[in-house]
């Protein structure tokens, strides 16, 4: 008996330690688990010391946890809180972008507006005296509505500078004719002979083209900055669904509650989630990659042929050169336009106003070499503020189907991609071996890890696509130099409006879009419906409608 007394009693104390080790593994402290839940500001009350039974969890596993039920309710809005935090510091970055690049391009074209009235008023003074002086108004005007187009649109361009150069030539007309009286009607008269006579050479006519492709691509480049600030800022408030709310807490914390606080999700399993809960978002990325290319588009005419820059620095000059051809020629004009409207009536003797050797205009500007860029405006100039837009947009590229990767790149949201089976799956800590999903909503039907429905897009996202696609066709028609203000942008096959023509270069007869039409109808549906007149088609099916029910009389 004595023999097997020291074996029993080691066999009994190790029965023993083994039972006290399997009660300290089902009892494991959650020291750090309550330590990092306090630190995010919950009460401490609401975790458990120790591990217990995870009954009462709705979305975590259901095994000895530190999660109480209150726990994983405040980790559920936490986890909410985090992805929106997450998303919207990678929209307001890029939001942040577009409102600063806008500021500056706002700020620059307003101040070269200024800046060339300026610069005409000083030279004109100084040039034309007090010719100028009581006529300052008409150039005051021009600029007014220069700027009434910048800012707010609905000028017709064409319409308003065909205006002035008519108004200019009533002025000079009376300037250069002083000795006679001439009448409203007269004066009308005279301003028919503009095109015909062309009094100020060629000169209408090129600033005409220059001065609205440049204005309609100036102005079309700033809104299509505030389109993409604007779209960006609605869409970088997310609004998570219940499905992805829950995966959201399954990702991030239900790790915490089986005491891995230090184990990141996987890569691949946060993608999945990303994609899911970021679904709508990815459906944007097609129509925002043609609005990126439309703007690239715009920026290099901006650069080129359309430079607002070398357009009105120097206009001084370029209205000058136009008076002084009118001084030219005043004599042939004069004789023209009084076989057209007839002899004027001559002032009487005592009234007759200064003579034309004392109303000419003698002095002309200095020579403008268009090489030149000065700094003009806003502390820079447009091809500085271009060359740095042209990059921003460049990155800006595939940013809404980029969006699921670059959150989960934040260390807070995943591990690296490199740490694929020291990682929390979902379930524990161990590789994640689900495929990843593609972007966008039609390919969430199989996603691991989200329910999404796809059948019910996000009409925030849709109203958002349209606004990209309707900014991208006026993008389209800038670069092509139509003004879009002044027809339909939804005929996306007229090639008329303000300014149609190249002049310094050969434009190419088709803007490179990919886009699908706003207007919802293609190339055939348009052909299709091109051959007969708007207003027939109701005509011809109650004509159709009476040959049948008189055919079916016939028959019976």
């Amino acid at each position: 008996m004595a023999r097997f007394g020291l074996p029993a009693l080691l066999c009994a104390l190790a029965a023993l330690s083994a039972a006290l080790l399997a009660a300290e593994l089902k009892s494991k402290s959650c020291s750090e688990v309550r330590r990092l839940y306090v630190s995010k500001g919950f009460d401490k009350n609401d975790a458990p010391t120790h591990e217990i039974n995870g009954d009462h969890l709705k979305i975590c596993p259901q095994d000895y946890t530190c999660c109480s039920q209150e726990m994983e309710e405040k980790y559920s809005l936490q986890s909410k809180d985090d992805f929106k935090s997450v998303v919207s510091e990678q929209c307001n970055h890029l939001q942040a972008v577009f409102a600063s690049r806008y500021k500056k391009f706002d700020e620059f074209f307003k101040e070269l507006l200024e800046n060339a009235e300026k610069s005409l008023n000083d030279m004109f003074v100084k040039t034309y005296g007090r010719l100028y002086m009581q006529n300052s108004e008409l150039f005051k005007d021009l600029f007014e509505e220069l700027k009434r187009y910048y800012v707010v649109g609905n000028v017709n361009l064409e319409e308003m500078l065909n205006d002035f150069w008519a108004r200019l030539l009533e002025r000079m007309f009376r300037l250069v004719n002083s000795q006679y009286h001439f009448t409203d009607e007269y004066l009308e008269c005279v301003s028919k002979y503009t095109e015909q006579l062309k009094p100020f050479g060629d000169v209408p006519r090129k600033l005409k083209l220059q001065v609205t492709r440049a204005f309609v691509a100036a102005r079309t480049f700033a809104q299509g900055l505030a389109v993409a600030r604007d779209v960006v800022s609605k869409v970088s408030v997310v609004n998570p669904t219940a499905q992805c709310t829950h995966a959201l807490l399954k990702m991030i914390y239900c790790s915490h509650c089986q005491g891995l606080v230090t184990v990141k999700p996987c890569y691949n399993y946060c993608s999945n989630i990303m994609r899911g809960c970021l679904a709508n978002q990815g459906d944007l990325d097609f129509e925002w990659n043609n609005f990126i290319d439309a703007m690239l588009m715009v920026a290099e005419r901006l650069e080129g042929p359309f430079n607002i820059e070398s357009v009105m620095d120097p206009i001084d000059v370029k209205i000058s050169d136009a008076i002084m051809n009118m001084q030219d020629n005043s004599v042939q004009v004069s004789q023209k336009v009084f076989q057209g409207c007839g002899p004027p009536k001559p002032l009487p003797a005592g009234r007759i106003s200064r003579s034309i050797s004392e109303s000419a205009f003698s002095a002309r500007f200095r020579p403008y070499h268009p090489e030149e860029r000065p700094t003009t405006a806003a502390g820079t100039s447009l091809d500085r503020l271009v060359t740095d837009v042209k990059e921003k947009l460049k990155q800006a590229k595939k940013f809404w189907s980029s969006l699921p990767s670059n959150v989960c790149n934040d260390e807070r949201m995943a591990a690296g991609n490199g740490n694929e089976d020291d990682c929390w799956n979902g379930k524990g800590k161990s590789r994640y071996l689900f495929a990843v999903t593609g972007n966008g909503l039609a390919n969430q039907g199989n996603n691991p890890e989200v329910q999404v429905d796809t059948s019910k897009p996000d009409i925030l996202i849709l109203r958002q696509i349209m606004a990209l696609r309707v900014m991208t066709s006026k993008m389209k028609n800038a670069y092509n130099g139509n003004d879009v203000d002044f027809f339909d942008i939804s005929d996306e096959s007229s090639g008329e409006g303000s300014g149609s023509g190249c002049e310094y270069q050969q434009c190419p007869s088709e803007f490179e879009y990919n886009a699908t039409d706003h207007s919802g109808k293609n190339a055939n549906d348009k052909a299709s419906s091109a051959g007969a007149p708007p207003g027939a088609q109701p005509y011809l099916l109650i004509v159709f409608c009476i040959l049948f029910l008189v055919m079916q009389r016939e028959w019976r």
